[in-house]
């Protein structure tokens, strides 16, 4: 092939490539008419508040970039007036080497300190914490790396009633029914369900973490 149509070729390749980009952070027709709803604009951190060390979150290229001290960054926007209950969560992740994050579910804001409320599903595919991506931190760890750093997975979060699913690009991870009594480790004797927020976790100043297309869809 010829240089010039070479050079043709690669800008349209790169053209396609930056169009799909633009279709970050968005929703399709077929998932508003499912009930699928953005809490992450792309652009902005609205609807979000940041606990500890606010600069641990920052917005760049259409992803929430978290790097930095401890902090939690918690959905306190409009969609459903930031309590849920039953739902169904999506969120690409990007985990970096020695990355530790989480998303919290059911919890509530808190100004500093590890969200007390609520249940997290690990974000860690290298940290030195053996309990890796998908599992309920705490509560039913996973131990094997799914989805390793540097490139994007879809992680879904499933709520309904007791029992509680995660997924890994749709390979299902975590299983679990909350079971009664209710027995807990100390220091985790809030980790249960109710309704609440939801919450990304930035851990230490050697974790970097991306996060986009933040979608939640309220379920009966």
């Amino acid at each position: 092939m010829k240089p010039i149509l070479v050079a043709a070729a690669l800008a349209a390749a790169l053209t396609t490539a930056h169009a799909a980009d633009m279709t970050f952070n968005t929703l399709t027709a077929e998932e508003k008419a499912a009930g699928w709803q953005l809490l992450f604009d792309g652009k902005t951190l609205d609807g979000w508040r940041a606990s500890d060390k606010p600069g641990t979150f920052s917005v760049k290229d259409g992803v929430i970039v978290t790097h930095g001290p401890r902090s939690h960054l918690f959905y306190v926007g409009p969609v459903q007036q930031a309590d849920f209950r039953n739902f169904e969560l999506k969120v690409d992740v990007m985990t970096f080497p020695k990355a530790n994050s989480g998303v919290y579910f059911h919890t509530k804001w808190q100004e500093v300190g590890w969200p007390e409320q609520g249940y997290e599903v690990q974000v860690n595919n290298s940290h030195s914490d053996p309990s890796r991506t998908g599992g309920l931190w705490g509560v039913q760890d996973f131990p094997r790396v799914i989805a390793p750093d540097g490139g994007w997975f879809t992680l879904t979060t499933r709520v309904e009633g007791k029992r509680v699913t995660t997924r890994i690009n749709g390979e299902l991870v975590a299983d679990y029914t909350e079971e009664s009594p209710l027995v807990r480790k100390q220091g985790l004797e809030k980790r249960y369900l109710a309704s609440g927020t939801f919450a990304l976790q930035g851990h230490d100043p050697e974790s970097e973490t991306h996060f986009r297309n933040i979608k939640v869809r309220v379920l009966p």
